[in-house]
């Protein structure tokens, strides 16, 4: 039976699945009306595993843990589906619901579980492609056909004439799958996207920095963003992280970050996921940064890395005209800012330090992502305290 939590004021879902405990934070304040809410979203999850018809991914389409069922999830997609086609898909026994309209309703419903940020997204796709395409068309009249060439469409159509990556598009059809499911559910009639598959996206390479970059890029750049750029190329914390870092959750007696926001498009929410919540611990070299950095803003601001205003960082702006000039002044090959997150990992690899602790320092609840990401920066591990990546630092440093 799945229960009710809260973490920060905010409400969270407790269950177990498969033997795993599982719990997804959700945007709720703890109120009596928003309680109410998560209990029918409950009843909803108990009937589906007793029915052995619980489909993670469709419940919580923006967690990282949905990746761990993603076999289940598929048989469970498959029983609802047998036991869907029981429905007669009779068109004059089906409402004629625009899907306009089901997905203003369905959108309506589920958003009160999404971060921000995802919201965002969905209300993007849905306005921007899904409503485009489908928007005037009654639900159950949208075919497989229609699906599979609107997919084909989007994927091939860009302004300069690249195609769109498998990702993109994959994420395009992930709120329309979800959508029909559910009308099909609440109506009585087949999905049409029954059966189809995403499309397959290729693994791409990290490309971290190395330690002799590092140290030529932290030269060069500029000298109020020196704090900045140590802080992210050795803790591996995630951009919104860095940019949602306030004074309050930086522990300098103890030598902690502690993870428990972010900063998402000049939004603060919580933590990615509940693994993301997580507490850091600082090399010497962090720790001399960040108090270098406090004598220089946490008069000014909540937020340890500010503008002159004392507003978080708008992480766009740093990339166009701190990140990428500096790159090209220094002849080094373009990566993203979010490689600074790699290149930390990397660099504990290279140390010699525990996976486990590793995993920990990510924000990864187990070593499996690690292995997946890193394989081929993996030596013989044995430490887990830190002390090798203090002694890697302290001899190239």
């Amino acid at each position: 039976m799945a229960s009710i939590g809260v973490r920060n004021n905010k409400l969270l879902i407790d269950f177990r699945y498969c033997g795993v405990r599982c719990r997804e934070q959700t945007e709720l304040d703890n109120t009596p009306a928003n309680v109410r809410k998560l209990n029918k979203l409950i009843n909803n999850i108990d009937t589906d595993m007793r029915l052995e018809c619980f489909v993670y991914r469709d419940y919580f389409p923006g967690s990282t843990k949905a990746a761990q069922f993603s076999r289940k999830d598929d048989e469970a997609a498959k029983r609802k589906a047998e036991t869907m086609a029981n429905y007669q898909p009779s068109i004059a026994k089906v409402p004629e619901v625009l899907f306009a309209e089901f997905s203003k309703e369905w959108f309506d419903e589920n958003a009160v579980r999404w971060k921000n940020s995802y919201t965002q997204t969905i209300s993007f796709i849905i306005k921007s492609y899904l409503n485009t395409e489908f928007g005037d068309v009654p639900l159950n009249l949208i075919t497989k056909a229609a699906i599979l060439k609107f997919r084909a469409r989007i994927a091939n159509t860009q302004e300069d004439g690249k195609k769109r990556s498998a990702d993109f598009v994959n994420h395009v059809m992930t709120p329309l799958r979800m959508i029909l499911a559910e009308a099909g559910d609440r109506y009585g009639f087949r999905s049409p996207f029954e059966n189809i598959k995403p499309l397959r996206v290729d693994k791409t390479d990290v490309e971290p920095f190395s330690l002799e970059e590092v140290k030529l890029i932290l030269e060069e750049i500029r000298a109020d963003f020196h704090a900045y750029f140590t802080v992210r190329f050795f803790t591996g914390m995630r951009t919104s992280e860095c940019d949602g870092l306030k004074w309050k959750y930086v522990d300098f007696q103890r030598e902690l970050i502690l993870i428990r926001e972010t900063n998402v498009n000049g939004v603060i929410e919580t933590t990615k996921t509940v693994g993301s919540y997580r507490e850091i611990k600082m090399s010497s070299l962090v720790f001399q940064a960040l108090k270098q950095q406090f004598a220089t803003t946490s008069n000014k601001s909540e937020f340890v890395f500010c503008t002159n205003k004392g507003t978080p960082l708008d992480h766009r702006n740093v990339r166009d005209r701190i990140w990428k000039p500096l790159l090209e002044k220094l002849g080094l090959t373009y990566r993203r800012p979010y490689q600074t997150r790699h290149t930390a990992a990397t660099l504990w690899l290279a140390a010699g330090e525990s996976p486990e602790w590793i995993a920990r320092q990510m924000g990864h609840t187990t070593t499996k992502m690690l292995f997946e990401t890193y394989s081929r920066y993996v030596p013989n591990l044995t430490r887990q305290d830190g002390s090798a990546f203090e002694r890697l630092l302290n001899n190239n440093l």
